[in-house]
């Protein structure tokens, strides 16, 4: 299975190559507010889940740009796939960008590949068995002081983001690590921390295809990932923290205020108050009485005006 993943991810970074090098000619559109897509990613998708499907047919499929159109719909195996992993990037002609595929059963993700086509990069890794960069075995950075760390991080870009709370996270977190990268793909990143390159990285409103592959290959370097609250429940919740260990906690205390899952809960006990104002309408029925008194006053204002 990793074997027939590695053959999909290369196939589809071969494409990717060779479209870099005619970026003007791409066909670009827009699936919201500074969230592109390019016919290479369409076209590397198809690539990536006929080699997949050729090989395992009964297998279920969850794509980026197809979802779960393709494979079989209940399987226990799910092909978890974004064929272009920082595609702004890519169609401003800034080399950090990758093909990321993950195999998960039963909701356990198994096999994991992200192919950097720009450096001919492969990560991979099987759970149980380590991960790989090349031939190299990876393992996570040993730092343990946050006054030390690099860390990698994604800033939000669409419309409806809580860009006001990120500010709180990114003020948080800068002042007290060693400093703060965003190169723009967030399956890279993950494989830097993987590789040791970061120490740690977080982000929000990550999908699934996004982290899924890059989430096998920390832990299997020996690295920690889990949601803000540092719980292991991240692959849809939209939010990611991941890092050596050491750094990891640490990070998770200053991020754990932030988390979406601690937000959502929130806002769930507010609607069970909020009824109490509906409650309380019956109560100006009594001012209504008084409505006539009112209507002449209110038009005697008015006349004036």
């Amino acid at each position: 299975m990793l074997n027939v993943a590695i053959k999909a991810a290369r196939a589809a970074g071969a494409l990717i190559n060779r479209a870099s090098l005619d970026l003007e000619a791409l066909r670009i559109n827009t699936k919201s507010p500074n969230d592109f897509v390019t016919e290479v990613d369409h076209a590397a998708e198809g690539v990536i889940i006929e080699t997949l499907l050729g090989a395992y047919p009964d297998h279920g499929i969850l794509a980026e740009e197809s979802g779960r159109s393709r494979g079989a719909k209940h399987s226990e195996f799910v092909w978890i796939i974004d064929p272009l992993d920082g595609t702004t990037n890519f169609i401003h002609g800034l080399p950090v960008y990758c093909v990321s595929i993950a195999l998960a059963h039963r909701g356990v993700v198994q096999q994991a590949v992200v192919y950097d086509p720009t450096r001919n990069d492969l990560f991979y890794a099987t759970k149980g068995r380590g991960a790989f960069l090349n031939d190299r075995r990876l393992r996570v950075s040993k730092r343990t002081r946050m006054s030390d760390a690099l860390i990698g991080t994604g800033f939000p870009f669409r419309r409806g983001d809580n860009f006001k709370r990120y500010v709180k996270m990114f003020e948080e977190v800068m002042q007290h690590c060693a400093g703060l990268r965003r190169p723009g793909a967030a399956a890279l990143d993950l494989c830097y921390v993987a590789a040791g390159y970061y120490d740690a990285f977080f982000e929000t409103g990550l999908q699934p295809w996004d982290v899924a592959a890059g989430s096998l290959i920390v832990s299997e370097a020996g690295g920690l990932i889990g949601n803000f609250t540092g719980e292991a429940d991240f692959l849809h919740q939209r939010e990611v923290v991941a890092g050596n260990p050491k750094i990891y906690g640490q990070l998770v205390t200053m991020l754990a205020p932030y988390s979406r899952v601690i937000k959502e809960e929130d806002v769930a006990a507010a609607p069970a108050a909020a009824p109490a104002a509906p409650a309380a309408e019956p109560a100006p029925a009594a001012p209504r009485k008084r409505g006539p008194v009112r209507i002449k006053k209110t038009d005697g204002d008015d006349a004036p005006v």
